[in-house]
């Protein structure tokens, strides 16, 4: 199979799709892999390593979409993309399609076979491809907020962890799961006042035993959770519902009843964010207030840590990589029922129900399309 990685367009998205052991492996197997000159810069690599490992390198996107069956991405195709993709290439990416019509009809009028990162899921629920940049986002989540935090940044001026004779700050995570964990461990570990809200209880539960009661686990509602962010100097949303638009948890009348000079930041913001007053920021612009509320809404938070990022991802997306490159995707989304689950759009059709109701389109049955 030919298999194209073209630099990524996404602002200040550093982040590359395949690492050179992923050229490697590929290359071994009799592929063809295109890579993108450049490509691999902001996460470290040169062209030369990936030269070195058997890729072919050219200069232009479009001669990468042009020859490749499969794209191998990391983030959305930005508008100026949409005309390079071909009807039946395979768009192997995280694809995030239900807070974005725009890019769910580029895909289906082009016929795209569109495989989301964000939606295979395995036997037990798991995200085995979410996860590696969940924990990314979650660590960089606290890291951040710290930073808005600051005086100079418009923030309150608080430390997080505190000084002997200060108070430590108080962080509230809005979610329990991947991005919930991975913050709070780095918020623990900055000496703050961690709560965590979850609706389920065996995850708080579990939660309440990792941390060992340096965490206070609550039952989320909504209530809840306006009580807590009341007094919180960073709250953290962390809220996935697996392909389909976050909930909003957070809205815009709780925002005034926040402390002035405190900072949300919106993991969520990929699939549409869990706060009312969310909207796409970029690296260039990161932030913006809302009744004295700083929000940080990055929706690649992770490229700001590119070389960790791309690294943990190849480790997941490699696998799924080989089996679509060795068997062609119609038999290996046959044979792999986790990978099914990624399949989002082909021939025209949205296949995932999640994606499909938020967009208000009829879902099909990816079976039918794959016989």
């Amino acid at each position: 199979m030919k298999i194209g990685v073209p630099t990524e367009t996404k602002t200040r998205e550093y982040r590359v799709g395949i690492v050179p052991a992923g050229v490697r492996a590929l290359v071994s197997r009799g592929h063809t892999v295109y890579v993108q000159e450049g490509a691999g810069i902001g996460s470290g690599i040169t062209d030369a390593e990936y030269a070195a490992v058997g890729a072919t390198m050219l200069s232009e996107a479009a001669a990468i979409y042009e020859r490749s069956d499969l794209i191998m991405k990391v983030k959305e195709p930005q508008p100026a993309e949409y005309p390079l993709l071909r009807e039946g290439q395979v768009l192997y990416t995280y694809l995030h399609l239900a807070p974005a019509p725009q890019l769910a009809t580029a895909m289906l009028d082009r016929k795209i076979v569109g495989i989301a990162y964000e939606t295979i899921q395995l036997a037990d629920g798991s995200l085995p491809l979410l996860t590696p940049m969940s924990e990314v986002a979650g660590r960089l989540s606290v890291q951040v907020g710290a930073h808005c935090l600051e005086t100079a940044q418009g923030g309150r001026g608080q430390l997080l962890g505190g000084v002997p004779g200060a108070r430590p700050g108080k962080v509230v995570v809005v979610g329990g799961g991947v991005v919930g964990l991975n913050a709070a461990k780095v918020a623990v570990g900055m000496g703050a006042r961690v709560t965590i809200l979850d609706l389920n209880l065996d995850r708080l539960r579990h939660l309440d035993d990792i941390f060992q009661g340096r965490i206070t686990a609550i039952a989320s509602s909504e209530h809840v959770i306006r009580e807590e962010i009341s007094d919180a100097d960073l709250v953290v949303g962390a809220v996935l519902v697996p392909g389909a638009r976050a909930p909003r948890l957070i809205t815009r009348d709780m925002l005034p009843g926040m402390l002035d000079g405190s900072v949300i930041v919106d993991v969520a913001v990929d699939q549409g964010g869990c706060v009312e007053t969310t909207h796409a920021t970029t690296h260039d612009d990161p932030t913006f207030v809302i009744d004295g509320v700083i929000h940080y809404c990055v929706a690649n938070m992770p490229s700001a840590a590119a070389r960790t990022a791309t690294f943990a991802l190849t480790n997941a997306t490699l696998p799924y990589a080989m089996k679509l490159a060795d068997s062609g995707y119609a038999k290996a989304l046959r044979d792999d029922p986790a990978l099914m689950k990624g399949l989002n759009v082909i021939d025209g059709q949205v296949v995932c129900s999640a994606v499909a109701n938020d967009l208000g389109l009829a879902c099909a049955l990816p079976e039918a399309l794959l016989a």
